[in-house]
């Protein structure tokens, strides 16, 4: 089981071992090198589905565990 972490204030980051993203047409979206992805939840990212650090300059505010 992969372990997910949300971030207060910033992205979703999850394993891409096993990962396959799609896209709402089927598509497959091709995933960043990397061990993990940043998935953006501030909805402002230039490179969406993947977080770029835009949250930071937008005020993205937003806590998980509430």
């Amino acid at each position: 089981m992969a372990d997910v972490t949300i971030h207060t204030d910033g992205p979703i980051v999850v394993p891409t071992e096993g990962l396959e993203l799609k896209g709402s047409d089927g598509s497959t979206i091709e995933l960043p090198k990397g061990s993990a992805v940043a998935l953006c939840r501030c909805g402002q990212a230039g490179s969406k589905p993947f977080c770029d650090g835009t949250h930071k300059n937008v005020g993205f505010e937003n806590d998980p565990t509430k």
